[in-house]
């Protein structure tokens, strides 16, 4: 490789970048999407160090270009969420796809990505796995204050439970050892 090329690696990651850079939310001072994508590569970096590509660029990707599809334009009540999700995850995946491939990827790395996305095989594959440790980490870390300042008590301890419920065993131990949390909410990553 000539001095100053950039990986396939730093190629991906940086057109993630990029295209979160238009982000219309900027309430944290730059773009949302951005800001979080680079909150879940450090945190990957620092709960997973040796991360495959394909992992550490889903992490990053795992919410680019989220303000394209808009909650508002999905049905009120559990049906719409889900749906709006779903098309999320989907679109999340395919722009990963189409950037790992315009960086030089093969098709079973960027396959691989948008099975993590999506969330296929969740507590069965171990990178599915991480990735959903690594949003529960950074969920829990910058955005949990925030959130549960507006949320009904009993709605957030049933969110806790299910993010809970979602880690590895290893990621909820993690999660005891490094956060302060209240009794209630403790209680769910031991169970």
């Amino acid at each position: 490789m000539e001095q100053g090329a950039l990986t396939r690696l730093e190629t991906a990651l940086a057109a993630i970048d990029a295209a979160n850079a238009h982000d219309p939310d900027r309430s944290e001072g730059a773009p949302a999407a951005q800001l979080y994508g680079a909150r879940m590569s450090a945190e990957l970096a620092r709960l997973f160090p040796d991360a495959s590509e394909p992992l550490q660029i889903a992490a990053r990707g795992q919410h680019i270009e989220r303000w394209v599809l808009k909650r508002a334009d999905y049905p009120e009540g559990r049906e719409g969420y889900l749906a709006w999700r779903r098309d999320l995850a989907r679109h999340h995946a395919d722009r990963v796809a189409q950037i790992m491939a315009e960086a030089g990827y093969e098709p079973e790395a960027f396959e691989a990505a948008g099975r993590m996305i999506r969330k296929e095989s969740l507590k069965r594959d171990a990178e599915v796995q991480a990735l959903e440790d690594v949003i529960c980490f950074v969920f829990l870390r910058w955005y949990f204050a925030p959130f549960g300042a507006s949320q009904d008590p009993e709605k957030l301890q049933r969110i806790v439970a299910k993010t809970a419920r979602k880690m590895s065993p290893e990621g909820r131990a993690r999660v005891l050892a490094e956060f302060d949390l209240p009794e209630a909410f403790a209680a769910a990553f031991r169970a």
